[in-house]
């Protein structure tokens, strides 16, 4: 009965784990088309309002509550360095450079999360998490110098991408000691609702904007808001809430892959050989990293009893 329990808490997991990277992937695509309409900081608050409002009726709904004082902290940091700080760097740093040089830089972000959460919060490092860690970054890298326009990055924007990075790390591992008190939906939607607090000096930029912006364009920022922000950060805290920070982490690198497929549904973009190699390297690590050495468990059987002689 444990065993079934525990088997079915780790399909959960990742099935959680899942939605988030498709959803995380498919924002790509949205921010593109947004960001034509929208500066960064307005994308950021306008996607985070649009995320607070469907967290925040999910959570009355839920009757949750607040989060409790144990879980604060990280509530804060997450919200402030994940939500707010990391998704205007973001947004500015990839109208800098192109998008070949902001998947390299970004995908950084993983790697400081497995060093940052052995160092701070003991997690292990498996050798399978650690190869499949460095196959995924080869493919990401591989994706990254095939869709780079060579030449054209300023160094600004990879500072903008890298301190991205840095902030998405330092915002997962501060997330993940609060789940430990309080559950995925507080976590996500106090952590958005920091964000969206913290990113209210774009207010106005916003309200500017919008009133210029396509249809379309404000339509993909209220998706971005709604699926990539409410749906996938819920999921993403539910999986790390049974998982390592590494582990999730890793799991992070199917999006490169996805976002290839996904420009090539949806945008009409073909990928390159180049760019496909990359993409199924991403996949191939990142199924290495989830994997788990099996183990062959003898069953405690009891020894035959000597049969009596009568």
């Amino acid at each position: 009965m444990m065993r079934s329990q525990s088997d079915r808490a780790r399909v959960l997991a990742a099935g959680a784990a899942c939605v988030t990277v498709v959803a995380w992937a498919s924002a790509f695509v949205s921010i593109r088309s947004a960001g034509g309409a929208y500066s960064p900081g307005a994308l950021a608050l306008g996607r985070l309002v649009s995320g607070a409002a469907v967290l925040g009726v999910l959570w009355a709904v839920r009757r949750e509550g607040l989060p409790p004082r144990s879980a604060w902290r990280g509530v804060l940091l997450s919200g402030v360095l994940w939500f707010g700080f990391y998704m205007v760097a973001l947004n500015w740093g990839e109208q800098q450079v192109d998008a070949g040089t902001a998947a390299l830089v970004v995908n950084v972000g993983p790697l400081l999360i497995a060093l940052l959460g052995a160092r701070l919060l003991g997690d292990p490092m498996p050798p399978r998490l650690l190869a499949g860690m460095a196959v995924s970054f080869a493919g990401a890298v591989t994706v990254g110098l095939s869709m780079s326009s060579g030449g054209g990055s300023s160094v600004f924007g990879v500072v903008l991408c890298l301190l991205a990075a840095v902030a998405y790390a330092s915002g997962v591992v501060a997330q993940k000691p609060a789940l430990a008190t309080a559950s995925a939906l507080q976590v996500t939607t106090f952590g958005c609702l920091v964000g969206a607090v913290a990113c209210l000096p774009f207010a106005g930029q916003l309200v500017h904007e919008a009133a210029k912006a396509p249809v379309s364009a404000t339509l993909n920022m209220v998706y971005l808001g709604v699926f990539p922000t409410a749906l996938a950060f819920t999921t993403w805290a539910y999986a790390l809430a049974r998982t390592t920070a590494a582990r999730m982490g890793a799991t992070t690198y199917a999006v490169p892959a996805l976002v290839v497929l996904m420009s090539w549904l949806a945008l009409g973009e073909v990928p390159g050989v180049l760019t496909l190699a990359g993409g199924a390297l991403c996949l191939a690590g990142v199924a290495v990293s989830r994997s788990r050495r099996r183990t062959r468990e003898r069953a405690a059987a009891p020894e035959p009893r000597p049969e009596k002689v009568t």
